[in-house]
């Protein structure tokens, strides 16, 4: 039987490229004064836009008609918002041996946010799992997390993301909820020309994404936050984000096996349960955080493309799984015998 395409190389994320190469502007030619000014309020408005464009493009009726499933939407949302925010408190112990404050912050941070949609469906594909479990499991993370990732980090991080000041709650129903439900609220008239237009979009979303990561890193860079980072803090942030990926894949798998899942219902809840959104957290981090947002949102961009990484090697291994193999082949040839069976007519009646 012919076997899917696979990619021979692990993914390096263009995007990933892009923000790199937006830290380094950031980085020799910062914004100061007035630019830094224009860039804030350029940011400000470039993360409403990009929650505007999350609900106008999320299906609400293709989420409720996944909820059908809901044990395992149930499982992916336990493993995003109970599982990894227990291990980031965890990881608390690490501070001051391991991990700065600040970079404890953002550590915990990146435990907090929904799960990314694209990678999932694209890994559960070609990993030969229920892809329609993928996408309404990603779907209902973000949409979730849209609510939940501020108040968890409201309440887990306190005065690092501002607590519960009038102030945060403003920004948060000002910069997401608001531009989010006016998307849902316009999605019958603005959904057809963003469905048409979707490449387009796409690059929208990611420069609105560059340009909140260039006003974050820019005010990092004034503020000389960047002298509280060494090698072998990012060394140690690393190794602990690492042990985090392994623990939550392992628990996914596993858990879903006891749960009494399917083996393709497992993938889903593996690769949808075992990520982070990089897209979601990144604007986030600069309302919840304001000046610390540099640092806040390292952790998730170097976890962004770890788990792209781990989850390509992952998801080549289970297609090359015997058992998915066999399973296939047979329904193969069970769809070929009733084929080739002749069919007899049936009696006429007389």
């Amino acid at each position: 039987m012919r076997r899917p395409h696979l990619p021979a190389r692990l993914p390096v994320d263009p995007f990933i490229m892009g923000l790199l190469a937006t830290v380094g502007l950031a980085a020799l030619l910062p914004a100061r004064g007035a630019a830094a000014s224009v860039a804030e309020a350029a940011s400000t408005a470039a993360v409403a836009l990009l929650f505007f464009l999350y609900g106008a493009r999320l299906s609400t009726r293709e989420a409720l008609d996944g909820m059908r499933h809901w044990r395992l939407h149930l499982t992916v949302l336990a493993s995003t918002f109970l599982l990894f925010p227990l291990l980031g408190l965890a990881a608390h112990a690490l501070v001051p041996t391991v991990l700065t404050p600040p970079l404890y912050s953002g550590l915990l941070f990146l435990c907090l946010v929904p799960s990314t949609i694209q990678s999932s469906i694209a890994f559960t594909s070609i990993a030969r799992g229920n892809v329609p479990a993928a996408i309404c499991a990603g779907s209902f993370s973000s949409l979730i997390g849209i609510f939940l990732t501020p108040v968890l980090a409201a309440g887990l991080l306190g005065n690092s993301a501002g607590g519960f000041s009038l102030d945060s709650l403003v920004k948060i129903v000002l910069q997401l909820l608001l531009p989010f439900l006016l998307g849902q609220a316009l999605r019958p008239w603005v959904g057809g020309f963003l469905v048409r237009n979707r490449s387009v979009l796409g690059r929208v979303d990611r420069g609105s994404i560059l340009l909140v990561v260039y006003t974050a890193f820019s005010a990092g860079m004034v503020a000389g936050i960047w002298h509280q980072v060494s090698l072998p803090r990012l060394g140690g942030l690393m190794a602990v984000e690492a042990a985090i990926l392994a623990v939550m894949l392992l628990v996914t798998w596993y858990g879903a096996k006891r749960l009494g899942f399917t083996r393709e219902d497992r993938i889903a809840i593996q690769f949808a349960g075992s990520k982070k959104s990089l897209a979601a957290g990144l604007p986030m981090a600069s309302v919840l955080f304001g000046a610390q947002a540099s640092l806040a949102v390292l952790p998730l961009m170097l976890f962004h493309q770890m788990q792209l990484m781990v989850c390509a090697v992952l998801a080549r291994r289970r297609a090359r799984d015997p058992r998915a193999t066999e399973r296939t082949e047979l329904a193969a040839g069970h769809v070929a015998e009733v084929s080739h069976t002749p069919q007899h007519p049936v009696p006429q009646a007389r």
